[in-house]
């Protein structure tokens, strides 16, 4: 789409970039300094939590040092990921694995080009500019190669501006949501972990509290893209849809397999339980439902611990139904059940959100980083 004073121009000829310091541990020349690898960019920021050191040179602190407005962008792993290093009081330097672009002049915002970026990299576009291959690598020579729009500098801080502020609702809602997550975490210890210390709770193994079965394998050909009811193969998040469903709403999952293996979930409609699930079925009336959820996902990390074989270890039946439930009177657990479900919904509420958010924000770049949609200038920046 061709815009009015918007041109398109390679990476090279807006930035200079380079690549950082490759990692050799016979040159120590120097002092050991902290640097950034692949692993500290994320993006639009940087995890400093953890920061490696390698030696530097007078020499090579000068050629990796950075400066506040460069460009860091990932050449392997998730490629392209890039984050915009504006810090002016912190002297670090920066690995092979990384380019950093520094703008070879006023014409260009790296922080439009960092939303560019993200907004290629969300429609899956980088692919394309790497090529096939089984690693991937975004090499310096497709990186100086690659066109990115350009539109008047005035019009790249005016679209950043309009972008950042999602990027700060995003941040705020995702710092609101590990605060509650936190509360979540301690309210389920001190619950159930701390609260059975005082109260005659019962013990009583998962077997005897619900009929477990395994879901059965769904035919490929009976998934749709979209229907009814969902399926869930295994994990949290469900694989498809049908029109089908083999359990009923208000179940208990728990994985059986795979990478999720002990993960417990608990689904509210009607749905399609696989085979790498099991579903707790016919709950004794004396176990609040929501509670037993509570309590298995307190102990998840005890589930996971239950896995045997190898390659792909799995959960088996027996060992789950021996699997030890501490629980109290029926009232107490539906009190239990209620502080921790109102939590647990406000969570709930604050991710849909979230996902709202970034959905918007993914709408927004579509729009203003093609230029189907101008934004008013502010005749105040330059």
């Amino acid at each position: 789409m061709s815009c009015a004073g918007w041109k398109r121009k390679k990476i090279g000829e807006l930035f200079d970039v380079q690549l950082g310091k490759m990692l050799n541990e016979k040159a120590k020349q120097g002092e050991q300094y902290p640097y950034l690898a692949n692993f500290n960019v994320r993006w639009g920021s940087f995890d400093l939590s953890k920061l490696n050191k390698m030696y530097f040179s007078e020499k090579e602190k000068k050629k990796f040092s950075l400066r506040c407005g460069d460009l860091l962008m990932c050449e392997g792993g998730e490629i392209g990921r890039c984050a915009v290093w504006n810090k002016t009081n912190q002297s670090i330097y920066y690995q092979k694995a990384l380019h950093r672009l520094r703008p070879l002049n006023h014409d260009i915002e790296s922080l439009f080009v960092y939303y560019f970026m993200e907004h290629i990299a969300s429609k899956g576009e980088l692919s394309k500019i790497v090529g096939e291959s089984s690693i991937a690598h975004l090499t310096r020579e497709k990186l100086l190669h690659l066109l990115v729009p350009t539109p008047p500098c005035n019009e790249q801080k005016m679209i950043v501006r309009n972008l950042s502020t999602w990027d700060q609702a995003i941040e705020k809602a995702e710092r609101l949501i590990a605060v509650k997550e936190k509360r979540f975490t301690w309210l389920l210890n001190k619950l159930i972990n701390e609260g059975n210390d005082n109260r005659d709770w019962r013990k009583v193994q998962l077997g005897d509290l619900a009929v477990i079965q395994k879901g059965q394998q769904l035919n490929v050909d009976d998934m749709i893209d979209a229907g009814k009811y969902y399926a869930l193969n295994g994990g949290m998040e469900p694989s498809g849809f049908t029109n089908n469903w083999n359990t009923h709403e208000n179940t208990i999952t728990i994985s059986e397999g795979g990478n999720s293996c002990g993960f417990v979930n608990f689904n509210i409609q009607k749905f399609w339980c696989g085979g790498h699930c099991y579903v707790l079925n016919n709950v004794h009336s004396d176990v609040e439902k929501k509670y037993l959820y509570f309590f298995l996902k307190l102990h998840e990390q005890l589930l996971m611990s239950l896995r045997v074989g190898s390659g792909l270890p799995n959960i088996q039946k027996k060992d789950l139904q021996k699997f030890p439930v501490l629980f109290p009177s029926l009232i107490d657990q539906k009190k239990i059940a209620g502080i921790l479900d109102n939590v647990w919904q406000e969570i709930d509420i604050l991710k849909k959100q979230l996902e709202a958010y970034r959905k918007q924000k993914r709408g927004l770049m579509q729009k203003l980083l093609t230029g189907q949609w101008r934004v008013k200038i502010n005749t105040d920046d330059d």
